[in-house]
């Protein structure tokens, strides 16, 4: 294998992806509006959330718990009729309809136990999975003070003392946003490798090279280095504009062994995309098969659900993925600071699983060319 031949066939690549508009706004999105919008898009509590009223007692009781809902969680009550609950929620006017029933306050101080009716819109499920907590913690709270005639607090038999670790406010924005860039660096390797691939085919370049004095092993090599370059810096470009600057996510760990261990990643995620574009042979069915490849490694690897938390089958099938260790070794150092004698082991899965996949995709690419 040339060095000259690598670094030039190379080039060619980084040129034909300067050509290609649609992947540049890719590559520019994923790594910029996509993670800003992944950190910020998802508020931290529940917030204005659309609430509406039946009360059908007009009591005192009912009055005090309409008034405790009340902005940021919520937005400003709406008091409507029975018959306009369903229409609203219909359309999806309210997200939570509360049906306060005749007689309440005479059931509370009678000593009975009344029965308040809460209409969760289930579709908004951000907002529906923590709200109902809310609503019944406000309606208990306020129950509460009606009946004993003043605002106290039950004394616990045990304080908690809550400390959190790397992230003291529990502020979901740091990990949305670094987790997304995880997420692109996977994608986006597995997608300009193989578009690069199969855009030659389809172009009938690849015929072009097959007369030249090249070999397949220094064709398969450029590519891998030239869309890895390319995700490399807008990783690093993400990382230190977007998420520390723009963001102000606080990385915790080196971010110079946070990239090396990327490089390794990248080696691996490349060859696997040259891997599906040899299986697929066009843009249609590459990126069908990417479909079908990316979101099991995405959705089992441990960035959106801990792996702790799955079956153990699944876990042990998933060490054979590059990105469980990748997520592994960002979040180890990114999260928590960690340095070489903690995540050396996901390095050297990496590289392992790296040197196979190349293998593997180098057997696949000459039977490619043939």
């Amino acid at each position: 294998m040339r060095v000259a031949n690598v670094v030039q066939l190379g080039i060619k690549e980084l040129r034909g992806l300067a050509r290609d508009p649609m992947l540049l706004v890719l590559v520019a999105y994923a790594f910029t509006l996509s993670v800003y919008t992944a950190a910020r898009a998802v508020p931290e509590t529940l917030n204005r959330a659309p609430i509406a009223f039946v009360d059908e007692d007009q009591s005192t009781v009912s009055s005090r718990i309409m008034t405790a809902f009340e902005p940021p969680y919520f937005g400003i009550p709406s008091l409507i009729t029975t018959q306009e609950m369903d229409k609203r929620m219909d359309v999806g006017m309210d997200t939570f309809a509360v049906d306060i029933p005749p007689r309440f306050q005479e059931d509370l101080l009678g000593g009975r136990t009344p029965t308040i009716q809460l209409n969760i819109d289930a579709t908004r499920m951000s907002q529906a999975f923590t709200g109902g907590g809310y609503v019944q913690t406000i309606i208990n709270g306020e129950v509460s003070e009606f009946l004993e005639r003043y605002r106290s607090a039950a004394p616990l038999p045990v304080d908690l003392v809550l400390r959190s670790r790397f992230n003291q406010n529990l502020t979901k924005a740091w990990f949305g946003a670094i987790n997304h860039v995880i997420s692109s660096v996977t994608m986006l390797s597995i997608i300009l490798t193989g578009a690069a691939l199969i855009r030659e085919r389809e172009h009938g370049t690849i015929e072009h090279l097959l007369v030249m004095p090249v070999t397949p092993v220094e064709i398969m090599v450029s590519k891998i280095w030239s869309m890895g370059l390319v995700v490399f810096v807008a990783t690093a470009f993400s990382l230190t504009v977007v998420v520390q600057g723009i963001l102000g996510v606080p990385i915790q760990g080196s971010l110079a062994l946070f990239m090396a261990g990327t490089v390794l990643y990248l080696f691996a995620t490349t060859c696997m995309g040259i891997f599906m574009a040899t299986v697929a042979g066009t843009m249609p069915q590459f990126g069908m098969l990417l479909m079908l490849v990316l979101l099991p490694l995405q959705a089992l690897s441990g960035g959106v659900t801990p792996r702790e938390s799955m079956p153990e089958i699944i876990q042990d099938i998933m060490l054979a993925a590059p990105n469980t260790h990748f997520i592994i070794l960002a979040q180890a150092i990114l999260f928590r600071g960690a340095g070489f004698g903690v995540v050396w082991q996901p390095l050297l899965a990496l590289l392992v699983i790296g040197a196979v996949l190349f293998m593997l995709a180098l057997g696949r690419f000459r039977r490619f060319l043939k």
